[in-house]
Formats: C-alpha cells, structure tokens, sequence
C-alpha cells in the first residue's frame, strides 16, 4: 500500500482550509485517512500552519510520499531539517544534543521571524485603516535651529528685494507720467500756433462769386 501526505479541503466556497493527512493514495481526495498530522490555512497572511513535527517525520522516514505542497509545508515547519539532522547523528558527525539544539535554534528564529511578519502585518493593516477613515495626519517636519535661521534671513531677503523692487517700479512710472504731461503739452502748444497762424478766407472772393451770379 502507497501511504502518502497530502491535502484534504475543508471550508466553504472561496473560503479554503486544508488537513494534512496521511492516506492511502488510492483513497479519494476528501476520503477515509490513516491519520491527521496538522492544518494549513492559505487565506491568512502570512498562512498558518499547525503541523505536529514529530509524527511528520515519523511518516516521511517509514516512506511515506509528500505531495508537493505538504513537502514546501514540511521544509517550512524544519521536519527535513530535522532530518538531514538525524542522517548526520546516524553517520557520527554530530551527537543527539547537537543535533538538539541545532534544531531548537533553528525552530526559535523561524517561529520569531513569523511572529515579526504577523506583527508587521498588522501594524500595515492599522495605518491602512486610519488613513482610510481619515484619522491619519501627516508627521510635522521639525526643523532645526540652523534650517530656521536660514530660513529667517531668507525672509529678510526677500522683503528687502520686494521693497526696492516696488520702489524701482514707481520711480520709473512717475519718469514715465512726466514724458507723458510733457508731450501733451508740446502736442497742445504746437496746436494752438497752427490755429493762430493760419488766414480767413477773402471775403473779395466771396463777392466775385455773387457778381457772376
């Protein structure tokens, strides 16, 4: 008989959640099992994972074939870690207590580094849900004392150069008003010559005219 560790579904539409048995490979997917070695939820983030270690490698040495998603979970959980371990204990290389706190290590910083990714998960989901509702504010910029001065004479600056550049203007429009009355006046006096100037008509022309008449 071909034992193998796999997947049973469980859950609603849309919904997954999976068993990792161990089963007859002849059984059908969601069928009769030999026995349930943990559960695998893919629709968290990241996915959790209850798998019993022990009875995990218990099965994989006695022969029985992971499937290739319950392999990825086996190498996630450090059952073949613990495996290559135990080959290494078997040849001599290490001893048990080695092979123990090798393993130990290795479970404490993978369990930490999960814990850290649920945490930043989390903190992600926080500020996603105040900035949605509006109640996130944008981090004020403190400015040091040097940025202020700077800042400050900056200021100064500018107020300056807007007060001598408004001054400048009004110097050069009270220039141009003057060219402006003057040639006005010019204009007005030239008129004035031309109108005094100029001749009547002659009356004697006038009279001509009648006569022909």
């Amino acid at each position: 008989m071909a034992v193998k560790m796999r997947l049973s579904r469980k859950g609603r539409k849309r919904a997954p959640f999976y068993h990792i048995i161990v089963a007859d490979s002849r059984s059908p997917r969601d069928g009769k099992f030999i026995e349930k070695l943990g559960t695998y939820n893919p629709m968290t983030k990241p996915a959790t994972i209850e798998i019993d270690r022990e009875a995990a490698y218990d099965w994989l040495v006695k022969g029985a074939q992971p499937t290739d998603t319950v392999k990825a979970i086996l190498r996630f959980k450090g059952v073949y870690y613990k495996k290559h371990l135990m080959r290494g204990l078997k040849k001599g290389a290490l001893t048990i207590e080695q092979v123990n706190d090798l393993l130990g290590k290795w479970t404490d910083a993978k369990e930490a580094k999960i814990e850290a990714r649920k945490t930043q998960v989390k903190a992600d989901l926080a500020a996603f849900h105040k900035m949605v509702s509006g109640e996130a504010k944008p981090k004020a910029v403190v400015a040091d004392e040097a940025t202020k001065q700077a800042a400050e004479a900056f200021k100064v600056t500018a107020d300056e150069n807007t007060e001598s550049a408004v001054a400048e203007v009004a110097e050069n429009v009270a220039e141009v008003s003057e060219q402006v009355e003057e040639t006005v006046e010019a204009v007005a006096e030239e008129t004035a010559a031309e109108d005094t100037t100029s001749e009547p008509e002659s009356p004697a022309a006038d009279e001509s005219d009648k006569t022909e008449e």
